[in-house]
């Protein structure tokens, strides 16, 4: 009997000749039309509706107090873990460097003084307290307003972030500001640097307050000397509207590292006497 035709095929003989090659193909083709993806490609796909992933919540939040402008977390770190603090936002805005580089930017922590055990929350009106708790006199007020009668050797130098904050902080710590001896502003704004050089040279200072790169340039011009130095405070705990404190930007991060390893005072921070110590607040 012959073979049909093509062309004279019925549809239902057609059918049955196309089933039956189907039979006799190889496995592999079989199993690949049979395959998911084939008919994941064959499936219309239905839209899927993603959930909107939260914002991740950093994990520093929790400890800012926004009513008061205050990170929380600075008066819990004791000597070490605050050398450990600095060393890390130096890396931030220093990842260029080499370890040796970032080793000669490393304020030890044997240069911190441990205030954790302060009680009080680090408002600005609760800085003269803090200074007196601290000073290496106890509260002795008179101290705290003394100076030597050599013009610009503070005994206390408190760095901040910027001139209006400087202002303030200079307007609480007026109490200790005697006829002979004053609280001085040592910033930019509004003062020109050879006006400041110049009323710094003629002026007994008990406690300087500035901006870092204001208080560098003093330094470097010879107006103001760290002699009579006992502490640097630093307006660590404040932070602006944006939650940026003075070591969460580089214009004054750079600057405040680069004053804390000035060669006459690093060499300080590990003598026995004479020694100057920083604070945190």
């Amino acid at each position: 009997m012959s073979k049909l035709s093509t062309s004279s095929r019925s549809p239902s003989q057609h059918r049955q000749v196309v089933a039956s090659a189907e039979d006799q193909s190889s496995p592999q083709i079989t199993k690949r039309k049979r395959s998911t993806d084939d008919n994941f490609e064959s499936t219309p796909l239905r839209p899927i509706k993603l959930k909107k992933a939260k914002k991740a919540k950093r994990v520093e939040d929790d400890n800012l107090d926004l009513e008061h402008g205050l990170n929380l977390a600075i008066g819990k770190l004791d000597s070490r873990l605050q050398a450990d603090y600095v060393a890390q936002r130096t890396k931030r805005f220093s990842s260029e460097l080499s370890l040796v580089e970032l080793e000669d930017r490393h304020v030890p922590a044997k240069a911190f003084r441990d205030t954790s055990d302060w009680d009080r929350t680090r408002m600005l009106k609760n800085l003269p307290e803090f200074l007196e708790h601290y000073s290496s006199r106890g509260a002795d007020h008179k101290f705290l307003s003394s100076s030597l009668e050599q013009a610009g050797s503070p005994h206390t130098i408190v760095v901040t972030s910027a001139g209006l904050r400087a202002a303030d902080i200079a307007r609480v710590l007026r109490k200790f500001q005697t006829k002979e001896s004053v609280v001085a502003k040592l910033f930019a704004k509004h003062i020109k640097l050879k006006d400041a050089i110049e009323y710094v040279r003629r002026t007994r200072i008990c406690i300087g307050v500035g901006t870092p790169s204001r208080i560098i340039d003093l330094f470097n011009a010879g107006a103001l000397t760290s002699s009579n130095l006992e502490r640097i405070v630093i307006d660590a705990s404040h932070f602006d509207q944006k939650k940026r404190g003075i070591f969460d930007m580089r214009e004054t991060q750079e600057p405040l590292v680069q004053l804390l390893n000035r060669m006459e005072l690093k060499s300080r921070y590990s003598s026995d006497t004479g020694a100057i110590q920083i604070l945190l607040y």
